[in-house]
């Protein structure tokens, strides 16, 4: 048997300077297509919702204004307090739930468990059959008592069996056996084992779980819907999704508005700029947050391509 040939390895930087010039053109067009729509979303929420409505839609505006902005924020501190909910439900809702998934990630990616064959299928048979809305709300707000509550928010979404299953397949993939077994030889107990000899390998993984579990929290709006009822525990998209339904009823109902007030406040009432905004509000701290993840990112692409 003939022993195969090695791999060649190619160097961007050998190739044709034509060929690395359109590999470049294609890099940066792509990250242009990715990134534009965010700034020329930022570039609306700034325009004057009378030069939006006569001009359209521009990259430079006719007329710059900050009334979106100000329509937003005369919520007063509400808006402030709904950043501080979502950042404090996302933060501890994060942690929690990368510890669990880590745990039983790690649990499953072990040869030895006796039953991880019967807990993997009980974790993957959620991802097929949810237990309905009713019964979620009966668990939560009755049995739990967790009702206008920020574990109301925070505990439904603690596990989830597609984190799960990720995790457990990038351990079994990333973690070498042998590290294992010269942690039993040192005498480490299985936590020891766990967050001393995996963890920091497997960082890559859990980042990108964490990412997962930050964009869950900081976008969930429904659970705030069902549970919340308290002002001052609503998140910032659920807040966001009030003042847009308002927005919606003065709009829908403008034959109503008889009075020279009303009608004026119609008017001024910034519809299209006003929406730039919200999104720009609700996706803005993500977009800065995720440059964090990002060598994690690379790190777990570095991984993946090392074969033995």
């Amino acid at each position: 048997m003939k022993p195969g040939r090695p791999g060649k390895s190619y160097d961007i930087h050998r190739l044709p300077p034509v060929w690395n010039a359109l590999l470049h053109l294609f890099a940066g067009g792509f990250a242009f297509v990715c990134i534009f729509p965010f700034v020329f979303v930022v570039i609306l929420s700034f325009t004057d919702e009378n030069a939006l409505l006569m001009y359209g839609y521009r990259i430079v505006p006719e007329q710059w204004s900050t009334q979106a902005y100000t329509y937003l924020f005369k919520t007063g501190d509400q808006l402030f307090r709904s950043y501080g909910v979502t950042i404090l439900i996302t933060v501890i809702g994060t942690l929690l739930s990368v510890c669990m998934t880590t745990l039983y990630a790690y649990a499953l990616s072990r040869s030895n468990f006796k039953y991880r064959k019967f807990f993997t299928f009980f974790a993957f048979f959620t991802m097929l059959f949810g237990g309905g809305l009713v019964p979620t709300y009966i668990v939560v707000a009755q049995m739990l008592q967790l009702k206008d509550t920020l574990w109301a928010l925070i505990l439904p979404m603690a596990m989830n069996a597609f984190h799960i299953i990720v995790l457990r397949t990038f351990l079994q993939t990333m973690v070498p056996n042998p590290i294992i077994e010269s942690g039993k030889i040192d005498g480490a107990s299985e936590f020891r084992i766990l967050f001393r000899l995996v963890v920091p390998i497997s960082l890559p993984g859990i980042a990108t779980i964490a990412l997962f579990c930050t964009l869950s929290y900081w976008n969930d709006w429904f659970n705030a819907l069902l549970y919340i009822d308290s002002g001052h525990l609503v998140p910032l998209q659920s807040l966001l999704m009030r003042i847009e339904q308002s927005m919606q009823f003065i709009i829908s109902n403008s034959a109503l508005l008889n009075s020279g007030q009303s009608r004026e406040m119609l008017q001024s009432l910034p519809q299209e700029t006003t929406r730039m905004a919200m999104v720009v509000l609700a996706t803005g701290p993500i977009v800065f947050a995720y440059p964090f993840f990002q060598r994690y990112f690379i790190q777990g692409l570095t991984i993946g391509a090392v074969k033995d």
